[in-house]
């Protein structure tokens, strides 16, 4: 009986075997599945999960081998497995990363450029009148809008439009009779200017701040750092600047009031955005810190005799400031928009300025590259910070 029963197997492995003589089956693939979810003693994994890639690529070679000469080969699989360097390398997890968030980044851009467009041309008034004055004849002002296009149906200015912002050319100012794109090119870097200096006011005062909070949790310090903070989130900008000029600039006369020009130009402005920027970051850092001072790997740290100040500055906080730069992307926005009211108190020549000035002439196509500016600055700065995110986070790239 049990001579009958090995024969019998014997014949049924080789009705299943390829032509070369190596199992290739259904059946034989089947059954090395059946090892693997088995899991016997006897059979360790990476040898099941070997026989179950070879009976599968032996399957498709003898399939293959009935019509057209086969694909891959178990020579190929084997150096697919093991990482044959003739084969096309994987693609790099930043590349990945890249190319997902500028496909991302492209409905949000359609979607910026759309609603800037028709949200001016919602807004009532006409621009045309308010350039030209109340006694204007008609035929002027019929050959004004044919000049600017604005006769167009809005679906043919809305083309027009795209087009201008595809090739660069975003109009004319009806208010400066200028190339709105030098218009913008010449305000924006002192835009850009402020926000820098106002986040680097805002980290400079909050990650200190954050980290000696949490050091000394609920004493009086860090009782005092939260009331400072709240009351810098509690504080708007339109009534910090005025302030800040009353008792730096007119008082104690150590910073001019408006202007841009030199270093100290900047100073009350930067302070002025950066205030309730850094009451936010205060409790970010905060948070993150406790958090991170009692993980196990400080207290591995202190046990191995590291000092306090090593423990804190290169371990703990270096973890805790990865939730703490997607705050400041978010956040970078923000202080875009509180420039417009920062640069209208301190008189600053930027892009904020700029925009109130145009929304009030109703200057259309101004208006529309000003908050197209800010809208894409917005956007290439998030991009940066999901690109920075997983550059300093590690599981990220896991």
């Amino acid at each position: 009986m049990w001579q009958h029963r090995k024969n019998s197997r014997r014949c049924f492995a080789r009705r299943n075997r390829t032509s070369d003589g190596r199992a290739g089956s259904p059946v034989s693939a089947a059954f090395a599945i059946a090892r693997v979810l088995g899991g016997g003693a006897a059979v360790s994994f990476s040898a099941a999960i070997h026989e179950v890639l070879n009976s599968v690529v032996l399957l498709g070679a003898g399939h293959a081998a009935t019509s057209d000469p086969p694909a891959s080969t178990p020579a190929t699989a084997t150096a697919a497995i093991a990482g044959d360097p003739a084969l096309p390398p994987p693609v790099p997890f930043m590349v990945r990363l890249l190319t997902s968030r500028l496909l991302y980044t492209l409905p949000v851009l359609w979607l910026v450029v759309s609603v800037v467009f028709l949200m001016i041309h919602l807004v009532p008034g006409d621009p045309i009148q308010a350039m030209l004055g109340e006694g204007a004849a008609s035929a002027d002002l019929q050959a004004a809008r044919h000049a600017y296009g604005l006769d167009l149906p809005i679906g043919e200015q809305y083309v027009h439009y795209w087009n201008g912002v595809l090739h660069g050319r975003l109009g004319q100012s009806i208010r400066l009779n200028q190339d709105v794109g030098r218009v913008i090119w010449e305000r924006y870097p002192y835009t850009l200017r402020l926000t820098i200096a106002a986040l680097i006011v805002a980290l400079g005062l909050s990650i200190p701040a954050g980290v000696r909070s949490a050091r000394r949790r609920d004493r009086w310090d860090d009782r005092a750092l939260s009331v400072v903070s709240l009351f810098g989130l509690s504080f708007p900008n339109f009534a910090l600047g005025p302030i800040l000029i009353l008792f730096f600039a007119i008082k104690l006369g150590l910073l001019p009031v408006s202007g841009a020009g030199r270093w100290e130009h900047l100073m009350l402005p930067a302070i002025t955005m950066g205030g309730a920027m850094a009451a936010i970051l205060t409790r970010m850092v905060r948070t993150a810190m406790l958090e991170e001072l009692g993980q196990d790997y400080i207290r591995t740290a202190r046990a191995k005799g590291l000092s306090e100040r090593t423990v804190v500055y290169k371990h703990a906080l270096r973890n805790a400031m990865i939730p703490v730069l997607t705050v400041v992307g978010l956040q970078f926005g923000a202080l875009l928009a509180g420039a417009i009211v920062t640069e209208t108190i301190f008189s600053w020549p930027g892009i904020g300025r700029l925009t109130l000035t145009a929304i009030s002439t109703r200057d259309y196509f101004l208006v529309q590259g000003c908050i197209l500016a800010i809208g894409l600055t917005y956007i290439v700065v998030n991009l940066f910070t999901d690109v920075l995110y997983a550059v300093v986070n590690p599981r990220i790239r896991q």
